[in-house]
């Protein structure tokens, strides 16, 4: 009998189960103890290792049997191999550890009687107070240290600095989002460091286990507030610190953050640490399973529609089906055509669908002072279904979003807030309005007298040729704005243009979209990555593109490739989108390059065919294959003019060669 099992019967008994807990709590503060010397020896091996990569680094000649390469022999490194060639077998007292917490915390849930003082995480007071009793604090020091050096190794960080400049971020939408996606202006690893960072994934899972409980703590009466914050400090200290390994940790075993490191996803604070790619697989994992639970009991969603029509017919195919019914995959065909759906069609029918929600007939949407980006237009009850409308747009970007679909359709910054359930604030009336924003900073900026305005709490809305005066506060109009209150008054003021003005919209809106994504699954990205995941990378890289080309009956050094790369690389960017539209049936470039252009088959890079038949015909494409059938041609010219009068001609309609 195993000794979980006998240990789990044995604790149905109450006084057993106290001893077991007591006995687990000492057992895993001997092996607290025993980690620690077993930490100092690594790092006692990483820093000679450090040592040896500093010389290296800075030009010096190390022979093979000097004392500072015997002192880490058994680390396997040597000074012509890569930092990450350190090899260091696994403790046995951290995995131990690690187990007798996991029991440690199965043993006080299973046999809870009372659901109502589990935490949000599972966690009860007595698996609390249990890990509470324990002195594990030089434990994550010395963690943490060996952490330390293996960015050093790694080149993220140097030997007095610890990359932890983001601690200040608080979870929702900071400004640390400037800073790029996925990593793009932060430091990188040089070389792959998976495998060496996996030698302290037990006790990285133990630190988690223990110092993720202040979660719950501060929802549980009696606590000690002191505690909670301090244990929440430390976890978001120790992920800053080690954001850039706990990535890479994560590239390399994408579950551990539905298991041992959930709390990075769960925990509002630790979320901007997480590179988008990361955010972006663990998202694609929780709604996967979602549409396969959705195709088993409901089938498929096939869709027959007009060409013509496509919006209309789509609208009421939607709004007589439920949210589970619509997770199910998706199949389109047009009426009166032969194209068979292997993911080309359903491409064509969100890109079709992502133009005429904006289209100025619905009156749905208004685009703001740059014509980029859209947002609810106030006016739309004109239309008498607007919010019927609403709900079924916000069902089709949830729809795109669970399955993988790139929509042409940026909205503004503010919308993408509401998606997430943040507030927005005045900053983002800025791509909405940029005079009126620089007429709010003149007022948060200077002096009210100075600048001779008189303001009340109101504000004048213009609707269907009507003026009328509205309270931003109980009788608001008779409310002077003073220097005390002028932050107020703006907040307030943006807070009725970007929200109370559209409540019904958008409430409408959300609503479709939470059915189709959950939003507790969509908060952990940030708005600028909401936007990413909705829209795709706004610039088509063609230098990406070429690198992930293949060829049929051409080779690379053929002068029609020549010819066609040469043209590729002088398109105007509307030009580039209405290629990337005629071959792949989408106008918007995959979130990792074109290395992960998606077709029938999974992961299918365009392909460029020799075409058979005369020379100089026209070229034709297969969205649902990524495939450009390319004819041969006399000249340059002639290739670019048969390639623009296709991409304009035959972007429109399911093309056969």
């Amino acid at each position: 009998m195993k000794v979980n099992t006998l240990t789990r019967r044995l604790s149905r008994i109450e006084y057993n189960r106290e001893c077991i807990l007591d006995e687990l709590a000492l057992v895993a503060q001997g092996l607290g103890a025993d980690s620690i010397r077993d930490l100092k020896s690594v790092s006692i091996r990483l820093s000679a290792a450090v040592s040896l990569h500093q010389q290296k680094s800075r030009g010096f000649q190390i022979e093979g049997d000097s004392p500072l390469t015997s002192t880490i022999s058994d680390t396997r490194y040597s000074p012509n191999t890569p930092s990450s060639a350190v090899s260091l077998s696994t403790s046995s007292s951290e995995l131990k550890l690690l187990r007798v917490l996991q029991t440690l915390h199965s043993l006080c849930n299973e046999y809870t009687q009372d659901e109502a003082t589990k935490g949000d995480d599972g966690n009860t007071p007595e698996f609390i107070a249990l890990l509470r009793s324990l002195d594990l604090e030089a434990l994550w020091d010395q963690l943490a240290e060996c952490l330390r050096k293996v960015s050093i190794l790694e080149g993220v960080a140097q030997d007095d600095e610890v990359d932890d400049n983001e601690l200040e971020s608080d979870g929702n939408d900071s400004d640390a989002e400037k800073d790029g996606l996925e990593g793009k202006n932060s430091k990188k690893l040089q070389n792959s460091v998976a495998g060496l960072i996996t030698r302290f994934l037990p006790a990285i899972e133990a630190f988690f286990i223990v110092n993720t409980v202040s979660i719950s703590e501060e929802r549980t009466r009696g606590s000690s507030h002191e505690n909670a914050s301090q244990d929440k400090n430390r976890l978001v200290q120790f992920v800053a610190s080690n954001k850039i390994l706990l990535n890479a940790l994560l590239r390399s075993n994408p579950h551990l953050l539905e298991k041992g490191l959930k709390a990075l996803a769960q925990t509002p604070k630790c979320r901007p640490f997480l590179d988008f790619d990361v955010k972006r697989q663990w998202f694609k994992t929780q709604v996967r399973r979602l549409r396969q639970q959705a195709s088993r009991r409901h089938g498929s969603l096939r869709l027959s529609l007009r060409r013509k029509h496509v919006f209309e017919d789509a609208f009421h195919a939607f709004i007589h089906r439920n949210a589970e019914e619509l997770r199910g995959r998706l199949h389109i065909t047009f009426q009166n055509e032969e194209g068979v759906d292997a993911g080309g069609l359903s491409r064509e029918f969100f890109a079709i669908l992502a133009k005429e929600m904006f289209n100025p007939n619905y009156a749905l949407f208004m685009s703001t002072e740059d014509g980029c980006t859209f947002q609810p237009n106030p006016n739309s009850s004109i239309n008498p279904d607007d919010l019927r409308y609403f709900r079924f747009v916000g069902r089709i970007v949830g729809k795109a979003v669970v399955d993988g679909f790139l929509l042409d359709a940026h909205f503004t910054r503010s919308l993408y807030k509401h998606m997430l359930g943040i507030k927005p604030t005045h900053q983002d009336m800025q791509a909405i309005d940029p005079d009126y924003y620089k007429n709010l900073q003149m007022i948060l900026q200077h002096n009210l007298e100075d600048i001779g305005l008189e303001l009340t709490f109101s504000t004048e809305d213009h609707s269907f040729g009507r003026s009328q005066t509205l309270d931003l506060i109980p009788n608001g109009r008779n409310i002077s704005v003073t220097e005390e209150t002028k932050a107020r008054y703006v907040d307030l003021v943006c807070e009725h243009r970007m929200t109370m003005a559209i409540e019904k919209q958008i409430k409408a809106y959300l609503e479709g979209f939470y059915e189709m994504v959950d939003p507790d699954l969509i908060s952990i990205f940030t708005a600028k990555e909401l936007e990413l995941l909705i829209s795709g990378m706004p610039e088509i890289d063609i230098d990406d593109l070429k690198k992930n080309t293949e060829y049929n009956g051409y080779r690379p050094a053929d002068r029609e490739i020549g010819w066609f790369w040469n043209i590729m690389f002088s398109l105007s960017r509307s030009e580039k989108a209405a290629f990337l539209q005629f071959v792949t049936g989408s106008s918007k470039v995959p979130l990792a390059g074109f290395s992960e252009l998606q077709g029938m088959r999974g992961v299918q890079k365009f392909s460029i065919n020799k075409a058979s038949g005369s020379a100089g015909a026209l070229m034709s494409a297969h969205t649902c294959f990524n495939a450009l059938d390319l004819p041969v041609y006399k000249s340059e010219d002639e290739m670019k003019e048969k390639l623009l009068y296709a991409i304009s001609e035959g972007g429109g309609g399911f093309l056969f060669a």
